[in-house]
């Protein structure tokens, strides 16, 4: 049912037939000089907020903050009250709302284990089949080009930094830098266009920008939400001011929520109960009126929903349909949504959640089986699995997958054709699926039987934050040895031993995890990457090996392997492995940054100046995705040292200097440049700067190389 805005209108007391007349010619003359445009003109413009509560927004909430640029979107358009993600990650919730299928069809139903077909229909393809210009702007690795989202689209920009702020989060974009790159894009369009924007500030750690870190110091992640609030205005506004807020089309919703401690879980992925996967939904088009909707939608929904709006002929194969009739204030039929929580299950020894929304009532399928209904308890507080019959629950959920794993066929979750098969056997690899191996589960396995030892990793967390790390690594110790497969406390466990400065037991963890969980491909990547690190090559190139045989589609795996050859001196190793590295993630800013040093070094190695010159594009397209990287910008002066241009040379240490102050190498460098160009002085200062960086840790021939250099700049 649709509740539509009502307002009431005054009517002007006609003064005669003449003027009634008249003021009918000129209502025909504005109607004909303002005439709407076709659907098949329309702009879309598509907005995803990762990790937003529809109650954080006041036209769902005015109880947490106020939000006037959303709400003024949802005062011209209609917001749906309920309206549902079918899985509570980033990438399967954008598959489904970019594919118009559910995980089930799509396959991406884990966050950096999926990869889109090249083959599966999409709206960005629909719409660049129509005639538009596509582009997209994301924010935070869950959405990398490599995951396969790109397709369709123009440009992709995901240029988001390198490395993440801490250890064990995503590397993230702040809203404002894509924002900024979003509407430059969109200031150069002239025909009709589809923009998505994805904003990504509301995910943990909640840290707001000044001034909502002050105002909102007690509730960081609404001050995310208020900081996201003002950036969509800066969007918004540049619509109106190209006078194309009446020809666009506007659809803003989340991926997910966020529990915020509803269901003793403190953010989401983990269990699927409203908190995470009841999402915003507001839609804006040309001849709607402003209404609030209690119909039940899906993200599945939304692609054939804007087909619908604009005239186009959504593409076979779609499970999602169109919520038009919602939006115009009609009834449609309602019919089940599908939705599943499996983190779990792939990362934690976890039985799969996957359950129905069907009416009123939810139902999810585990060993401990849950059912509620939403009428009257929309917070899920009174399980009425005991006291209902779940066997017709239970048959409909049984029935949408069966359906959908005949639609889904079999290369729907990574696509591993015959050239990459090819690949992998030529390098000496072997490819096969990467699934949990465990396939009973009993109610030991059920998320809220296993939610204590969840809470103990975030209680673990927070100990190494407050500086009880042994207590910290206790914790972390107990899970381990009671769940053997719950290989997110292995990953912490290594990164805490990292952070301690302990590499052996750093190493240590992940190797306990790997050998634990052979099949797990996050736990033996990790591992096989921490090998290269730790110098143990031999290792590395082992291990990486077993983790392209599990997934053959994760460019940080080809380029560690890259890496590793490259250390033990084989150059040509190196190279076959860089060049699938760069092609599943050619915009890559490590990869194409350690590309770029191993052309020099080769082209040393080989005195080989075309490697060298090859080099300086792989520096740049690093330094293009992320600048703040003071490691390209010194492998950057190297190559500029060889060919000859000491000036460029030194303004790309100085840049890693500025950027690193404590990075030796680039200290080092400029120590001798400077020396080189007469500047003593200059080149004594870094060597002092040198011997102070390296302190304690400088080796022997460290120091005589370093004072034989002050000696000269003392002459």
């Amino acid at each position: 049912m649709t509740k539509s805005s009502t307002g009431s209108t005054r009517r002007a007391r006609p003064r005669g037939r003449r003027f009634a007349s008249l003021l009918l010619a000129a209502a025909a003359l504005l109607v004909s000089c303002a005439r709407p445009a076709r659907p098949a003109d329309l702009n879309v413009l598509l907005v995803t907020i990762d990790t937003l509560r529809p109650d954080r927004l006041s036209c769902y909430s005015r109880e947490h903050l106020e939000t006037p640029r959303v709400d003024g979107l949802a005062a011209r358009g209609v917001l749906f009250e309920r309206a549902f993600a079918h899985a509570p990650l980033t990438l399967p919730s954008h598959a489904s709302i970019l594919l118009g299928t559910t995980p089930l069809v799509h396959g991406a139903d884990d966050n950096g284990m999926r990869v889109i077909p090249q083959s599966a229909p999409s709206l960005a393809k629909t719409l660049k089949a129509a005639g538009y210009a596509t582009g997209a702007f994301v924010s935070a690795f869950p959405l990398d080009t490599r995951f396969g989202l790109d397709e369709g689209f123009d440009v992709y920009d995901d240029k988001y930094p390198a490395r993440a702020a801490a250890a064990l989060d995503f590397p993230e974009r702040p809203a404002g830098r894509t924002m900024d790159a979003a509407l430059g894009w969109l200031s150069a369009r002239s025909g009709k266009w589809f923009l998505w924007v994805h904003l990504f500030d509301p995910h943990a750690p909640y840290t707001p920008p000044p001034p909502y870190d002050e105002r909102f110091a007690d509730d960081p992640y609404s001050g995310e939400v208020a900081y996201v609030d003002e950036t969509l205005g800066r969007l918004f506004g540049a619509v109106e001011a190209r006078g194309e807020t009446g020809r666009t089309v506007v659809v803003l919703t989340a991926d997910h929520g966020e529990a915020l401690g509803e269901h003793g879980e403190m953010t989401h992925s983990y269990f699927a109960y409203n908190s995470t996967i009841w999402v915003p939904l507001i839609v804006c088009a040309p001849g709607l009126k402003a209404a609030r909707t209690e119909g039940f939608v899906s993200h599945e929904d939304i692609f054939p929903s804007v087909c619908d709006l604009l005239g186009i002929e959504p593409p076979a194969g779609l499970t999602g349909r169109s919520f038009r009739p919602l939006l115009q204030g009609r009834p449609r039929k309602a019919r089940p949504i599908y939705f599943e929580a499996l983190e779990g299950y792939y990362h934690r020894g976890a039985a799969p959640l996957r359950g129905i929304i069907d009416g009123p009532m939810k139902f999810m399928d585990s060993p401990i089986p849950e059912l509620y209904d939403l009428d009257g308890d929309f917070d899920e507080a009174a399980n009425l699995a005991a006291k209902r019959d779940l066997a017709p629950h239970k048959k409909v959920l049984d029935g949408l997958i069966r359906d959908a794993s005949a639609r889904r066929g079999s290369g729907a979750v990574r696509q591993t054709d015959r050239e990459t098969l090819e690949r992998l056997r030529s390098l000496g690899y072997a490819s096969g699926p990467a699934v949990p191996a465990k396939k009973t589960f009993g109610a030991a396995d059920d998320l809220k039987t296993l939610l204590p030892f969840g809470q103990k990793l975030v209680q673990a967390g927070q100990l190494a934050k407050d500086g009880e790390s042994e207590e910290s690594v206790r914790l972390l110790e107990e899970i381990i040895e009671t769940r053997p497969d719950f290989t997110r406390a292995y990953g912490q466990l290594a990164e805490l031993q990292f952070s301690l400065g302990r590499p052996d037991a750093h190493l240590d963890a992940l190797r306990r995890g790997a050998r634990a969980n052979p099949d797990d491909f996050t736990m033996v990547s990790s591992f096989g990457i921490a090998c290269v690190e730790h110098g143990r090559l031999d290792d590395a190139v082992d291990v990486l090996g077993r983790a392209l045989a599990l997934f053959d589609e994760d460019p940080n795996v080809w380029g560690a392997l890259a890496e590793a050859f490259w250390k033990q001196g084989d150059f040509d190793q190196a190279e076959d492995h860089f060049r699938p590295a760069l092609a599943l993630a050619p915009g890559d800013a490590i990869i194409n940054g350690n590309y770029g040093n191993f052309l020099v070094t080769r082209g040393l190695k080989d005195r080989d100046s075309e490697a060298i010159d090859r080099s300086f594009a792989y520096f740049e397209a690093a330094l293009a995705t992320d600048p703040s990287l003071a490691s390209i910008h010194n492998g950057l002066g190297g190559a500029w040292k060889i060919v000859g241009d000491t000036a460029k040379a030194i303004a790309s240490w100085e840049k890693a200097v500025e950027i690193d102050p404590n990075y030796d190498l680039p200290v080092y460098n400029l120590a001798v440049a400077r020396l080189e160009t007469g500047d003593k002085a200059r080149a004594l200062d870094y060597c002092r700067k040198y011997l102070e960086i390296k302190g304690s840790a400088i080796t022997a021939d460290e120091r005589r190389d370093i004072e034989s250099l002050m000696e000269r700049c003392r002459r």
